[in-house]
């Protein structure tokens, strides 16, 4: 059987158990787990004779044990085992004078006190690894790492003192190829013989083995309860080993030969060893080349020397097996590199495919109704969004299909230019469709628009069609939609179902364009009965640095709307310690004084109820986004639940909040946190306090009804509800002009431009306007500093570039770009800009001279994958 990148751990590792905990951290395929990248690696452990020892250093040195006790613990259960150790031999080639420690262990399980006490019987050879400490005047290491050594290998004198002087000295990378051990016979008594009919296998072959494998950097992996780090690295040496890989990678760039650290052979019960795998009998080379064999390179040959980086099968070796630091940070930047040909080869190829299709022509025409639109408006256009209007009616015009990026801030006057643009395409004869991420959202875009549209001549006709509405009322707009007739089309999902069709469709809008999938996006290509391909413009306030937008949207047409129209006032921001009980008091007079005054108060919580942890149907966000999002799992970052806990990602999002700043332990396991609050249990809590006697309150989350959601929202804009509780369903398009205060409970939790999202709700009818951050951040953490970003700035692309800096471009873009097999998962956005400029620029030179890349068979797989793989360009950050 050859093993590939796509096969799959379950046919591969025998124990069930670590399947499924790989599993949970998205590791299904060997592909999965090379690409489960460290994050972070040790520093190479110096060697240390025991009287050079410093408590609280990490050290590490050849012994042999002298005896080994077990003693059961009297106080509680349990059994300590100590052993003590005598490195004379190595101490004398450091020049040192010999010395013993303790190496000490505890357990409550007898079988692993009988299992270490076979290991470590009086006279085997051992090399410790550990952190020293003093405990009743003698030193002593506390569950040290030991390497059990085979009897007759270990070398005294002169042999050890040049291996112990390159091993200090050589970060890592040990000098010399030969076995300083080999000159001089063992000094060591002979291990004790094995019980009669138990076969002692030992760790290490000779000393100098079990040195270089404990002393060598060791990479540390985002691990979860049900797995460690030390077994994720155990899993993927073993996969390694059975690719081909006998020897790691040293800085020459080639497999190591004779002398350089092995990779051991994986137990058979942990990997299924195939035939013919055997350890003996296998050269460092033919393991190169079979390595190579199994991990083709992707990246060109003429780019892979031209930027001299390994190749790839390499680079893997030197991530998960490094010979020194620098060995794993080049390996490092040649697949972060990788990621980023990829990416933009994708990219160029997307838009050069595009152009070739064919897409109605829409042409202005005289007295357009554009023109006239424009002309009713009760306002002056700002600059940039007569700029951009004159950019899309030129794409229009076009036979080829136009796709334009919009980006603008909340308010910046997006929906009168896609309306602009809707208009032309009326005009000249063709439908178009507004798709909306929610049915709020929708309804309010229909309303707005045909207020809009109401007095152009000839009438414009607007229908709206979403999941929710009533059947009679759904065949009416579907049949408005299949009849072809030329108008404007608002819609929900419902516009990605079958039944909706519009055979002369030539301008798709996509509103907050992160909601929706490339694929769903595509559908609405086959709605047309000619065979073109609608014109695509998709729109976002979420604020993406210019550089993030360039690169991760290279296959649209970007503009900009940076002004915000006039009579807008920023928005006043505090930060509130929900400890300091005078400051929420005053917090809450100072909402029901604004209430009092008729204005409009959101208060936003993560979750619906104490229960969502455990109900992943109780989103606060659409469905599209939790899905969307929720497929991060598969980068392998670990959630957490509200309670706390360790889940998948998936879960986390059906919270229904963009909590993407992991808190991990030295061992890369996730840190419990607080609950997070929730709609029912803030909003029974607040109607409660004497601030609020007499106010009604309404409560407003993505489990409700769309009927219900209506109802609510024209509720809270009327005044009968004046403060509103909910999710962060009304993060986006939500328009509720009497609205000033936004109070946002767990906000140390958000991501930034998140919140930014959640600030604009308010404030957009032009009076003064609050937003209230509710943390439970610690003074001086990472997280408060996060938030005195947004404290001190309205600038989104500032935020959004501060956002990136915290938590890296693959949360913000969308943790990894949805888990596919070609997720970005090293390429950082914004500081990998020039390297993302110069494989642009390569990419580029490629496809001129193979536009459909059939001379790299391995760069076209990875390019389709990358296709694939990347479903959603955004999360709702």
């Amino acid at each position: 059987m050859s093993i590939t990148m796509d096969t799959t751990l379950a046919s591969l590792v025998t124990n069930k158990r670590r399947v499924s905990a790989l599993k949970s951290l998205g590791i299904v395929t060997v592909g999965d787990a090379l690409t489960y990248y460290p994050f972070r690696v040790t520093e190479p452990v110096p060697l240390r004779a025991i009287r050079e020892a410093a408590p609280g250093q990490q050290m590490a040195f050849a012994a042999v044990i002298r005896d080994m006790r077990v003693v059961p613990m009297n106080a509680r259960r349990g059994y300590r085992l100590e052993a003590t150790v005598d490195d004379a031999d190595f101490a004398r080639s450091r020049r040192a004078p010999g010395s013993t420690a303790r190496l000490t262990f505890f357990s409550y399980r007898k079988s692993y006190v009988d299992w270490v006490s076979m290991r470590l019987r009086a006279g085997t050879s051992v090399v410790v690894s550990g952190m020293p400490s003093e405990y009743m005047g003698q030193l002593q290491f506390t569950h040290p790492e030991i390497l059990t050594v085979a009897p007759g290998s270990a070398g005294t004198g002169a042999g050890l003192e040049g291996y112990a002087r390159g091993a200090a000295s050589g970060n890592g990378a040990f000098a010399g190829s030969a076995d300083p051990y080999a000159s001089a016979q063992s000094a060591y008594p002979p291990a004790a013989t094995a019980p009669s009919g138990a076969a002692l296998k030992y760790d290490a072959d000779t000393v100098q083995e079990a040195l270089t494998r404990v002393c060598r950097p060791r990479p540390v992996y985002h691990a979860s309860s049900r797995i460690s780090s030390e077994h994720i690295h155990e899993t993927i040496l073993g996969l390694l080993w059975m690719m081909g890989a006998r020897t790691s990678s040293t800085p020459d760039g080639q497999l190591a030969g004779a002398g350089a650290a092995g990779i051991v052979a994986p137990a058979t019960d942990t990997i299924a060893v195939q035939n013919g795998e055997e350890k003996s009998g296998t050269t460092a080379e033919s393991g190169a080349e079979a390595l190579s064999q199994s991990i083709p390179d992707v990246l060109p040959e003429s780019v892979r020397k031209a930027k001299n980086l390994m190749h790839r099968a390499e680079a893997f070796l030197a991530i998960h097996d490094p010979a020194s630091t620098t060995r794993f940070k080049e390996a490092i930047e040649t697949l972060r590199y990788e990621e980023a040909f990829v990416s933009q080869t994708s990219l160029l190829k997307a838009r050069s495919h595009a152009h070739k299709s064919a897409a109605h022509s829409c042409p202005l025409v005289t007295d357009s109704l554009r023109d006239q639109f424009i002309a009713s408006l009760p306002f002056s256009l700002t600059a940039g969004q007569q700029q951009v209007i004159h950019d899309i009616a030129a794409d229009l015009a076009h036979d080829w299909p136009m796709q334009r990026l919009l980006q603008g801030e909340v308010g910046s006057g997006k929906t009168v230019v896609a309306l602009a643009a809707m208009l032309q395409a009326v005009d000249a004869g063709y439908q178009a469709v507004l798709v909306a991420p929610t049915q709020v959202l929708a309804e309010q875009h229909a309303e707005t628009i045909g207020r809009m549209v109401e007095q152009l001549k000839p009438a414009i006709p607007v229908t709206l069609l979403t999941g929710g509405m009533k059947l009679a009322a759904r065949r009416k707009a579907l049949a408005a939609a299949s009849s072809g007739e030329p108008g404007i089309i608002v819609a929900t999902h419902a516009a990605f179902s079958k039944t909706f069709q519009a055979p002369h469709l030539a301008l798709v809008v996509i509103d907050e364009q992160h909601r929706f999938g490339v694929e769903q996006r595509e559908s609405l290509n086959a709605k047309t009965d000619d065979g073109t391909t609608p014109h695509l413009l998709v729109m976002t306030a979420t604020p993406i640095p210019r550089t993030a937008a360039m690169t991760w949207f290279g296959d649209l047409d970007i503009s900009w709307l940076t002004e915000l129209p006039g009579g807008r006032k920023p928005i006043r921001t505090v930060v509130v310690n929900e400890a300091d009980a005078a400051t929420m008091g005053r917090m809450f007079a100072h909402i029901r004084a604004r209430v009092d005054a008729g204005e409009r108060a959101y208060i936003v919580c993560p979750r619906i109820d104490a229960d969502d942890e455990e109900n992943e149907g109780g989103s606060g966000v659409s469905a599209a986004a939790g899905s969307a999002r929720g497929r991060a799992a598969a980068s392998g970052s670990s959630a957490r639940t509200a309670a706390g806990g360790r889940a998948t990602r998936a879960a986390a999002d059906a919270i229904g909040i963009d909590d993407p700043y992991e808190t991990f332990d030295e061992n890369g396991e996730t840190v419990a946190r607080p609950p997070l609050h929730a709609v029912a249990e803030i909003a029974d809590r607040l109607q409660k306090l004497p601030q609020f006697q007499g106010i009604r309150f309404a409560t407003l989350t993505g489990r409700d009804k769309d009927d219900v959601k209506t109802q609510v929202m024209a509720d809270f804009a009327g005044g009968e509800t004046p403060i509103l509780v909910s999710t962060t369903v009304i993060e986006v398009g939500v328009d509720v002009k009497q609205a000033s205060c936004i109070v946002i409970f767990d906000a140390d939790r958000y991501g930034l431009s998140q919140l930014h999202q959640l600030r604009g709700r308010v404030g957009r009818g032009g009076t003064n306007s609050w937003a209230f951050l509710i943390s439970r951040a610690e003074p001086g953490s990472p997280a408060e500093q996060r938030l005195e970003v947004i404290h001190h700035s309205l600038d989104g692309a500032e935020i959004a570039q501060a956002d990136l800096e915290f938590r890296g471009a693959g949360d913000v873009l969308g943790d990894a770009q949805s888990g596919g097999k070609s997720s970005l998962k090293l390429l950082r956005v914004v500081k990998d800009a020039d390297m993302i400029a110069d494989a642009r620029t390569r990419a580029g030179q490629l496809l001129a001279a193979d536009s459909e890349l059939a001379g790299e068979v391995q760069l076209a797989g990875a390019v389709l994958d990358f296709t694939r793989g990347n479903e959603t360009f955004l999360t709702s950050s």
